[in-house]
C-alpha cells in the first residue's frame, strides 16, 4: 500500500495545514495498492517529537470507517462518511502541525482493513488501536516536516 498526499511537496506539508494557515484545514491524501479485500481505511496522524516537549506523542487525526481510498482537502469538516476521533486538541476532528519548539516530522499511518469498525466519533487513539486488532490487511506510513 502507498500513501500520497498533495499537501506534502519533498516531503515537507504546506504551511496551510498548520498554525500558518489553517488549524482546521485537514491534508489531503491518497491510498494506492491496497489489498483487493479492503472495506475500510483507518488513519492516525501524529507527531513523535513531541514528545520531549508534552510527554507523549500528540495526535492530530484520528479516521476509521472510511471506505473510499482518498481524503479530500477539508475532509475533516466538510465529509460525514467516516467517523473521526479524539486529538490531543480535545476535539474529534483535525488539528493541524503548530511544532512548539523546532522543526517536527508528522507520521501518517494509514490502515487498510477487512471490516467496519464498531466506533463512534470522540474515539480515543487507544479505542481505534484496540478494534483494529486481527482486521489489518495491510498498512502504509508517509511522513512531512512541518516547520516551526
Amino acid at each position: 500500500m502507498k500513501i500520497t498526499s498533495t499537501g506534502i511537496v519533498d516531503g515537507v506539508i504546506s504551511d496551510k495545514y498548520g498554525k500558518r494557515g489553517d488549524m482546521t484545514l485537514s491534508l489531503p491524501l491518497e491510498f494506492t495498492d491496497y489489498p483487493n479485500n479492503t472495506k475500510s481505511f483507518a488513519v492516525i496522524l501524529e507527531d513523535f517529537d513531541a514528545i520531549p516537549v508534552c510527554g507523549h506523542c500528540f495526535v492530530h487525526w484520528l479516521v476509521a470507517n472510511l471506505k473510499k481510498p482518498y481524503l479530500e482537502e477539508n475532509a475533516s469538516l466538510l465529509n460525514h462518511d467516516f467517523k473521526e476521533g479524539k486529538n490531543h486538541f480535545n476535539r474529534f476532528n483535525y488539528g493541524g502541525m503548530a511544532p512548539p519548539d523546532k522543526d517536527h516530522y508528522y507520521d501518517i499511518t494509514v490502515y487498510a482493513l477487512d471490516a467496519i469498525l464498531d466506533l463512534q466519533n470522540n474515539f480515543t487513539r487507544e479505542e481505534l488501536i484496540e478494534k483494529m486488532q486481527n482486521h489489518i490487511l495491510d498498512q502504509a506510513n508517509i511522513k512531512g516536516l512541518y516547520r516551526s
